[in-house]
């Protein structure tokens, strides 16, 4: 079976004022083992490591430039 790949940028939500938190929710939602979730921010997030460690997924972390911050988490399959 094939992974998934799913891509969202909240940088333009947060320089809205917008808490994005709940579309990052949703669109990992549906993941499985060995799914991809790519997450482009204005900064490091952080808090979001933990809390998506506890659903069972890894991440990496790269700073594309000034304000533009990568993050891939893999979903390991530990739960879901």
């Amino acid at each position: 079976m094939e992974s998934r790949v799913v891509e969202l940028d909240v940088r333009e939500d947060l320089n809205n004022k917008l808490e994005p938190f709940q579309k990052i929710m949703t669109a990992i939602s549906d993941l499985n083992e060995n799914d991809v979730f790519i997450l482009h921010a204005p900064f490091k997030p952080v808090p979001l490591f933990a809390v998506l460690k506890a659903k069972g997924f890894s991440h990496e972390a790269e700073e594309i430039e000034k304000k533009h911050w990568k993050v891939t988490f893999t979903k390991s399959g530990a739960s879901k």
